[in-house]
């Protein structure tokens, strides 16, 4: 990337579908549902938060799962991933998101988490997505997006986002059609393997471009800038299981949060919305893990590239939201005719060679500065 050394450039892979037009109980403050709401409804046991952003009927309307995943239970998960689907077919999505993991749920600590995670990659539920979900596809409800576990070159798995799109056959697991999590966290290290300097963007038929992160992979701005600057995306799909609680204390200042990373998460989307004038599209994880303990922050939302929130989910409480029309272009546009960065940052920005931008070094006297 431009903003450092690289060996390599990052390999993106460009994937065109002409379907698509143009650790407390309770952390978080969640705004109350009326603040999201444009209709609110009860159906198969989730909420369903609803808002309408144009009436444009061409524009596309997107559905976002913030919902749990029961551990060990995939089963259980696809069972949840398929009533899901139903509601937003119903409710006149045309393309939905669902969680990181939303097949197998998140690792725990223990060596039984190894078989069960070997039994629940999507490799061996394939013939379900084939018989069960790729039929709910038609010419309303267009993409799907999910996240869950493939196979690896070794006994570590990948952590694979992977699409279905209706009228399109390609095979959805073939590594060319995939976004594989580059950057790992913790325990993530343990069992899975990184997809290295990987990108991967979707092109509509219209020309719009939407590229995909993985959890932890949003806060690298790299990884962004190469998808803004490079690809030229309009809108960043962000699948995760994202948590919550973590403690920051600076005391001689009397500053506190014991949600950190939820914290992280509310502020970083806008922020990376704003300076990089894209969408992000985030679907999150959550509640309890069942056996671990830990708490996925939920907050599944649409920021636009503004940076401006323009709705969110539930940081305690599973939630359907549907956010239907939504002008992609036309809020890109509006926003970029005020200030253009892309347009500022290339006619000014001079990469060298080795990736690394112009730096001069200025040593001060004073050892206290």
């Amino acid at each position: 990337p431009r903003g450092g050394p690289r060996a390599r450039p990052w390999a993106s892979s460009r994937l065109a579908l002409q379907s698509m037009p143009d650790s407390d109980d309770h952390m978080s403050d969640s705004p109350p549902p009326q603040e999201a709401a444009g209709h609110l409804a009860s159906e198969d046991e989730f909420l369903v938060v609803e808002r309408t952003f144009s009436e444009d009927p061409t524009a596309l309307s997107v559905g976002l799962a913030n919902i749990a995943a029961e551990v060990p239970d995939v089963e259980a998960n696809k069972a949840k991933v398929l009533r899901a689907l139903r509601v937003f077919k119903r409710r006149g999505a045309n393309v939905v998101l669902f969680p990181e993991f939303c097949l197998s749920g998140y690792f725990w600590d223990a060596p039984e988490c190894w078989d069960y995670m070997d039994s629940a990659v999507t490799e061996n539920h394939r013939d379900w997505i084939e018989d069960e979900v790729r039929p709910l596809l038609d010419d309303s409800l267009r993409v799907v997006v999910m996240n869950n576990l493939t196979r690896g070159e070794s006994r570590k798995f990948r952590n694979t986002t992977f699409l279905l799109a209706h009228n399109r056959e390609y095979d959805f697991l073939d590594p060319q059609n995939t976004y594989t999590k580059v950057f790992l966290p913790g325990i993530e290290k343990r069992y899975t393997e990184s997809g290295r300097d990987d990108r991967l963007t979707l092109t509509s038929r219209g020309g719009g471009s939407v590229g995909f992160t993985t959890c932890y992979d949003y806060l690298f701005q790299e990884l962004l800038r190469e998808y803004r600057m490079s690809d030229g995306v309009q809108a960043i799909i962000q699948l995760a299981s994202w948590r919550g609680a973590a403690t920051r204390d600076y005391p001689g200042m009397n500053v506190r949060t014991d949600r950190y990373y939820g914290d992280l998460w509310d502020s970083v989307m806008a922020a990376s919305s704003a300076t990089n004038q894209f969408w992000t599209l985030a679907c999150n994880a959550v509640g309890r893990h069942p056996i671990s303990g830990a708490r996925f922050w939920g907050g599944s939302g649409i920021w636009a590239p503004s940076g401006m929130r323009l709705i969110q989910a539930s940081h305690d409480n599973e939630e359907l939201l549907i956010v239907h029309n939504i002008d992609f272009r036309g809020a890109l546009e509006t926003e970029k005719s005020d200030f253009d960065y892309e347009f500022d940052f290339r006619s000014i920005y001079r990469p060298m060679e080795d990736g690394r931008g112009f730096t001069r070094d200025v040593e001060l006297e004073s050892e206290q500065t």
